[in-house]
């Protein structure tokens, strides 16, 4: 399994909007697209929300690029990318034994 953590700042007054934007639709289709989803959570004092993903396999990045290509992530209403300000994205190995 690859996880990546993902960081984004989001746009000053849109963190709700973003949240909401993000569980109706890029949640739920990162899902059905075989992401799964370890956690996300918003630290409003800095404006950001931090989520970590992660797909089975050794090619993540392949996967997200068809996940963007997809026309399911085109048609998302809204569309929660225009409020990302600035997104970090981050490759994560785990440490402590299973």
């Amino acid at each position: 399994m690859i996880s990546q953590l993902r960081i984004y700042t989001i746009n000053r007054g849109k963190l709700d909007d973003f949240i909401q934007a993000w569980r109706i639709g890029v949640a739920p289709l990162r899902r059905k697209l075989g992401f799964r989803i370890d956690g996300a959570w918003v630290l409003r004092e800095r404006n950001e929300f931090v989520w970590i993903l992660s797909a089975e396999g050794s090619d993540f990045e392949a996967k997200d690029k068809a996940y963007y290509a997809s026309p399911e992530r085109a048609a998302l209403d809204p569309d929660p990318a225009p409020l990302i300000a600035l997104a970090e994205h981050w490759f994560i190995t785990p440490v402590l034994p299973k």
